[in-house]
């Protein structure tokens, strides 16, 4: 069997068993495995082929692995959801609102609300922003 042919079915073996794993470990060796059976494929010797694999290798771990880990590892705060994802959000006041009640539109839904300084109020038709989500009432203020 010729060289390129092992290698390549190399790095499918291991291309397929990164995709079960997610660890990149295996993809980067799959990728030299790869470049390796190019290398062949031009007519390099074994020990060219070799010396391709360990450089693509080391330029992947070196390179791509770092890249993959950053996007992996993303920071809790950037992923807000549920009522904390409406915190800082604008909102349409429906109805005035003032420090006992109201009601706003809040990205397409009807919220009630009260306003941030309860001795503020709020007409109708006026833009404002979420500081806070107590329970189903959004504490809001008016942008300036």
């Amino acid at each position: 069997m010729d060289d390129w042919i092992i290698w390549l079915i190399f790095a499918v073996v291991l291309g397929v068993a990164e995709i079960f794993t997610l660890t990149t470990a295996l993809g980067l060796i799959g990728g030299a495995a790869l470049f390796a059976s190019i290398a062949a494929v031009i007519g390099l010797p074994i020990p060219l082929q070799l010396l391709v694999f360990t450089a693509s290798l080391v330029a992947g771990v070196i390179v791509v692995r770092p890249i993959a880990k950053r996007h992996l590892k993303l920071p809790p705060s950037n992923q807000r959801f549920g009522i904390q994802a409406l915190v800082g959000k604008s909102a349409y006041v429906l109805r005035e609102v003032n420090g006992r009640e109201g009601r706003v539109q809040i990205g397409g839904e009807e919220w009630s609300a009260k306003a941030y300084d309860e001795t503020l109020v709020i007409p109708a038709g006026a833009i404002v922003d979420v500081i806070e989500i107590e329970g189903a009432t959004a504490l809001v203020y008016p942008r300036e």
